[in-house]
Order: C-alpha cells, then sequence, then structure tokens
C-alpha cells in the first residue's frame, strides 16, 4: 500500500513555544509514547502535521466534496458518535437512513419508490460491491433453478470503470470482461456488447460519468442493444448503473436523458453522497427498483445491543453522521437548490474548457457537459521538450493539485490533465487557476530541452 511521506527521524518535535513543564518536547514517531501530554500540546502537533497537506479546495483531483456550510459542520460534530449499525439505539438515524434511499429512489423514477430497497454505504465503491453481489446470486438463484452450472460468472463493463469494479471481480470470483474503449468509442456502447455477453453473464456496468473524462455512458442505447440480445438468445441481463457522480448531476442538469429506472432493465444504481451529493466522505448510496431485486439471502438479522436488525453490507459499524448530512442537504436544498448547485459547478467547468482551450496549448477532451469536469490534451505536435505532468507539477507548487494521467487500454499513448469542478470552486478561483497554467505553459515553453526525472506518475482515479 502506498504510504505517507515521512521526513528523516525517529521523532516528532514539539515547537518550544507550546510545551508545559514536565512534558516530553518529543514524540517517537512510530512506537506509542511511554506518558500523555496535554490536549493543547497533542492538538497542536497533529495539526502542524496535518499543515501539509495539501489545501483540499485546491485538490481538483478529487470527486470528493470539501466544502459544507458551517451548519452541517455543527451537525457533523453533534452526530460524530453515532454509530449507523446500531439501529435499536439511534432509530431516528436509521429511519432518516431509510427516508434518503426512498428520496433517491423516486429521484431516479423507481416505478414504485415504496417497494424499493436501499441503504447507505461508506462510498459509492461499497455500493457497487453491494450491486455486483446481487447480480451475482440472483444469476446463480436462476441457473441452479434450470438446473445449469453456476462455475463461470463474468460481469461486463467499459474499460474505463473505476479500480473497485476489478477489485470486485477479484475478491469475488467473477471474471472481468472489458470492452475497451478508443478514440472512435471513447464509452461502452451498445453494439459491441454482442461479443462480450453470454449465458454466464451476470449483468453489465454502464458508467454515468467516467471518471477520466467525465462522459456519460449511454445506458438507453445498452439497454436496447441487450433487449436485442435477449431477443436473439434468450439471456436476460440487468444492468448496473454506476452512478458515482452522475446519478446526482443528471436528475437535476438533464433530466430527459433515460438513464435511470424508467429503463426497466436496470436493476440498481449507486452513487457517492460524498461527491455530486455535496456531502463531507465518506458516504455512499445503493438503490433497487425493487425488492425482489436483492436476494433476502444477502441480508442478515443480527441481534446487537438489545435489538434485532438487518444489515446488508461489507462492513459493519461505521459512521452515522454522513447520513444526517445528507438528509440536511436533501432538505436545505431540495431539487431546485440541487439544480442551481450543480448548474453553477457546470458553468464553471465550461467556462475552464473555454479558457484553457484558448492559451493555444491543449485540445479539450471534456469541456463539462455531462458532469462538470474539464480535462485536455497537448496539441499533437506542441512541444518536445514538457508533458502534462511537467505542468502537473507547476501547478502543485503554486497550491493547486490538478493530476495528468494516461487513459485506460487501447489508449494509454494518449495523457490527458483532468479539473474535477466541485461545490467551492468559484468561477474567480476558477479564473486563478487559469492564470496558474498560463504561468506554466509560458514557463515551461522558455525550456532549452526536457527537465529531467520521470514522465508519469502514479494517479488513481
Amino acid at each position: 500500500m502506498r504510504q505517507g511521506y515521512e521526513s528523516a527521524g525517529e521523532d516528532v518535535g514539539l515547537n518550544p513555544v507550546f510545551s508545559r513543564p514536565g512534558e516530553a518536547t518529543e514524540f517517537p514517531r512510530f512506537s506509542l509514547p511511554r506518558g500523555e501530554s496535554l490536549p493543547e500540546t497533542a492538538f497542536q502537533v497533529v495539526h502542524d502535521e496535518a499543515m501539509l497537506d495539501g489545501n483540499a479546495r485546491l485538490n481538483l483531483a478529487t470527486f470528493v466534496g470539501t466544502w459544507m456550510e458551517e451548519q452541517a459542520q455543527r451537525l457533523y460534530a453533534e452526530a460524530a458518535d453515532k454509530n449507523i449499525v446500531d439501529k435499536d439505539e439511534y432509530p431516528q438515524t436509521a429511519a432518516i437512513e431509510t427516508r434518503c434511499w426512498r428520496m433517491l429512489a423516486e429521484l431516479w423514477h423507481a416505478p414504485h419508490p415504496e417497494r424499493a430497497i436501499g441503504t447507505s454505504t461508506v462510498g459509492s465503491s461499497e455500493a457497487c460491491m453491494l450491486g455486483g453481489l446481487a447480480l451475482k446470486r440472483r444469476w446463480q438463484q436462476a441457473r441452479r433453478a434450470a438446473g445449469k452450472s453456476t462455475d463461470r460468472p463474468n460481469l461486463v463493463m467499459s474499460s474505463a470503470v473505476q479500480v473497485c469494479w476489478e477489485k470486485f471481480c477479484a475478491y469475488f470470483e467473477v471474471e472481468p470482461r472489458m470492452v475497451p474503449i478508443s478514440a472512435d468509442a471513447p464509452t461502452l456502447d451498445g453494439p459491441a456488447l454482442a461479443a462480450y455477453v453470454d449465458e454466464n453473464t451476470i449483468g453489465v456496468v454502464a458508467i454515468m460519468g467516467v471518471t477520466y473524462t467525465g462522459k456519460y455512458e449511454p445506458v438507453q442505447r445498452i439497454a436496447a442493444a441487450l433487449d436485442a440480445i435477449q431477443a436473439e438468445h434468450g439471456w436476460d441481463i440487468p444492468i448496473h448503473v454506476d452512478g458515482a457522480s452522475g446519478a446526482m448531476v443528471a436528475p437535476f442538469l438533464q433530466p430527459e436523458l433515460e438513464w435511470d429506472f424508467r429503463l426497466e432493465r436496470v436493476a440498481s444504481i449507486n452513487t457517492s453522497g460524498h461527491k455530486y451529493g455535496l456531502v463531507y466522505p465518506g458516504l455512499g448510496w445503493v438503490v433497487w427498483r425493487s425488492e425482489e431485486l436483492l436476494p433476502e439471502e444477502l441480508i442478515f438479522r443480527v441481534s446487537y445491543l438489545g435489538g434485532s436488525m438487518p444489515t446488508f453490507a461489507l462492513n459493519f459499524s461505521r459512521p452515522g453522521a454522513q447520513v444526517l448530512l445528507q438528509y440536511y442537504q436533501f432538505l436545505r436544498l431540495g431539487f431546485e437548490g440541487y439544480r442551481r448547485v450543480q448548474s453553477a459547478a457546470r458553468d464553471v467547468a465550461r467556462y475552464l474548457a473555454d479558457a484553457v482551450a484558448g492559451l493555444g496549448a491543449f485540445d479539450i477532451v471534456a469541456d463539462g457537459s455531462d458532469i462538470p469536469v474539464t480535462a485536455w490534451r497537448l496539441k499533437d505536435g506542441y512541444t518536445d521538450t514538457w508533458t502534462l505532468y511537467d505542468l502537473s507539477e507547476r501547478l502543485r507548487a503554486r497550491g493547486w493539485l490538478v493530476p495528468a494521467y494516461p487513459l485506460p487500454e487501447s489508449l494509454t499513448a494518449v495523457t490527458v490533465q483532468r479539473a474535477v469542478v466541485r461545490n467551492g470552486l468559484s468561477r474567480d478561483l476558477a479564473g486563478g487557476l487559469v492564470d496558474a497554467i498560463s504561468d506554466g505553459v509560458g514557463m515551461l515553453d522558455r525550456l532549452d530541452a526536457p527537465l529531467p526525472g520521470p514522465k508519469a506518475v502514479p494517479f488513481h482515479h
């Protein structure tokens, strides 16, 4: 696992200004201190260490929310001690959790929201895995009922999926079938499916907001292709929509787009409450169009702290505060408020795309038309002395975290740089980023030879 940055030495020093008589002035870095310290001292040490991290508001690498109102922060602090799994002791938090996923079921056009079923999760990665598990178990049930083998399940998705789907396939023994993207087909499209699905396909994953470029995959065309495949072969293959980002954008910015439970083939949808749901990390949601699509055998009913409760999760104890924050945002913003916030983010993303294009060095790969993400690449032949990795380092020196990375398999020769526009990144801040990019390009253009060092850095999207 990737480790954090560490300075040399085995001890963490304390600024003498904060030391008190009798207290240690150094703390061991990798072992438990022998004695106690005052709360103010421990706070100051941790506070000063955390300052070495980047500024979260200027982190355009992440989709995760970095700003909430003061009232939400107060609510967060008040609820920090609540364990979401303890539904008997915190029944109102449990009731609010149900309200939230019922609201999402309605937002995503479940035919009967009161008959849908859902749950909160730590994030959309866990939500994806729960959706995948339900697909696998329903496929197994159908195969056993037909007297057929359940030995070789597979899941079909584009090569641009988030890494959590690769984890799901590895952890739960499902063959991943990746449909390669290309310059001509940058997302999973319907016609390609026939070559990848078969009677062992547990489902197809459609992405509402590809993390590389922010583009929506055409769920309606994917569903139509699967309808045709069922008509020819009899394979009834469901769709899980990975709406980590787009499921909290499309209902407000593209309400006419049919990608959700309006399509009968869509069995389940996940999203990140902590992305465009506008909540601090970590919170995800997964909703099934109806109860029968979540096999009862995956739901555990346990006796815990005086009560009996159903649970369906990969985790057990986890914070309940984020669920309350999601409810706060639903009440605070409503449909119109979410529409205004997401629209403002999209406007900033489009401004950023136009401004970056105007610098003359870049071609725009994503202009914020789907989710509020802007991505660009260097124009062919523009320079042989610097790369987007060099520009990313120049921006980091100004406090901006704007990653550069290659596109997925079959397009790995193409490097792009991506800026995720979230609530809190104003037009003025985006203008500051454009100035930093312009200054960086000007400096790099004056180079007589390439900069030393590696031209690629690890980036996990």
